[in-house]
């Protein structure tokens, strides 16, 4: 048996997938530690191995995307201690099979470069993705099939809590939709204007990219929140949580053969 090792590091969350030929066979989310060394990553991704009877010696091939410098280097580290193998690393560099239109590539998040890359394959074009991580953050793909840029924003997390932060008065609260627009108590005012303010701003964002593009596109969402805010957006057709890691197979792949 062989595998192919794909991590995603975000700044709050890494994502770690284990691929068996095209399908994902695994995968799991762990909190993002900028300060982990490479023994502790290692010990980590071989734990979560051990639950699923995978073996270091079955990993064939490792990708890795991740928008965090220092674990970059502890993964790069931890990937040629432990699995004796050298990672693929996406960077500005690597081929991706879609033409990047920014004014400076290097400025794109890899993650995001993994996604566009993965609903272009999966979806075609034109289309938008949506992501719901630390930052949510909009990439468009043309119809053409370039990337022509994207939105971001603060994610809906960061934003909730910079309000906890700085509102004395207002309490966390669990980040789930209220059944009412009107909130009669604080609770629910916060929970509807959090999560009910992100799907407006979505649903606009989505539909001024919509005119300058010209066309329809497909709207897909992942990350995060994403399975949540799909529910009452008007403009996000599918949720794809495994994204970003089939993303990352595919551009290994495409590299593997050049």
């Amino acid at each position: 048996m062989s595998y192919l090792l794909a991590i995603d590091v975000g700044n709050t969350q890494t994502s770690i997938g284990v691929f068996e030929e095209n399908k994902l066979f695994e995968h799991w989310r762990v909190s993002t530690n900028k300060e982990e060394t490479a023994d502790e990553i290692g010990l980590t991704v071989l734990n979560l191995f051990k639950m699923k009877d995978i073996k270091a010696k079955e990993i064939d091939g490792v990708v890795i995307s991740s928008v965090v410098p220092h674990c970059t280097i502890s993964l790069n580290e931890m990937v040629q201690k432990y699995f004796s193998l050298v990672p693929l690393i996406v960077n500005p560099g690597i081929k991706t099979g879609i033409s990047i239109l920014y004014d400076n590539p290097r400025e794109i998040g890899a993650d995001r470069i993994a996604n566009a890359t993965a609903a272009l394959k999966l979806y075609g074009a034109p289309i938008i993705i949506v992501d719901f991580g630390t930052a949510t953050t909009f990439d468009v793909i043309s119809s053409k099939g370039d990337y022509i840029g994207g939105i971001i924003t603060p994610g809906v997390e960061i934003s909730a809590e910079a309000l906890f932060e700085q509102a004395a008065k207002l309490a966390r609260v669990e980040l789930v939709a209220p059944e009412k627009y009107i909130g009669k108590n604080t609770k629910s005012s916060l929970q509807a204007g959090i999560i009910f303010g992100t799907v407006g701003m979505v649903d606009y964002l989505v539909n001024q990219i919509s005119k300058e593009l010209r066309k329809k596109p497909k709207v897909i969402a992942t990350g995060g929140l994403g399975e949540l805010i799909i529910s009452y957006s008007d403009t996000i057709e599918e949720y794809n949580q495994d994204l970003t890691l089939i993303g990352l197979k595919i551009i290994y792949k495409k590299n593997l053969k050049s």
